[in-house]
């Protein structure tokens, strides 16, 4: 069974930044962070293809966020800056044999790491 860990969230004001790490047990897999504020639905933030060649982002966070992958140490990174208070929710990694924004691709599912925006 694949075990996906996440770490690196907490408090930050707006216009800050905050990288989160996605350590997995295995990585033959496309990864993707995904985010869910309460009350609200999951939604793909970004994902990156198994060798890391290809990534992808939501609209909404272009141009801020940055996923990457180091495969010699079986973790993923989202870097997120100019953060804004709507970016305030729960983020997850996750890793499935698809390279998509939609959860329902994924398999396997981290515990979460709180991130909040505000000032």
């Amino acid at each position: 069974q694949l075990q996906l860990v996440e770490s690196g969230g907490g408090l930050v004001q707006p216009g800050g930044s905050l990288r989160l790490s996605c350590a997995a047990s295995g990585f033959a897999y496309s990864i993707g962070w995904f985010r869910q504020a309460p009350g609200g639905e999951r939604e793909g933030v970004s994902c990156i293809s198994s060798r890391g060649g290809t990534t992808n982002y939501a609209d909404s966070v272009k141009g801020r966020f940055t996923i990457s992958r180091d495969n010699a140490k079986n973790t993923v990174y989202l870097q997120m800056n100019s953060l804004k208070p709507e970016d305030t929710a729960v983020y997850y990694c996750a890793a499935g044999l698809l390279y998509s924004l939609v959860p329902r691709d994924y398999a396997y599912w981290g515990q979460g790491t709180q991130v909040t925006v505000s000032s």
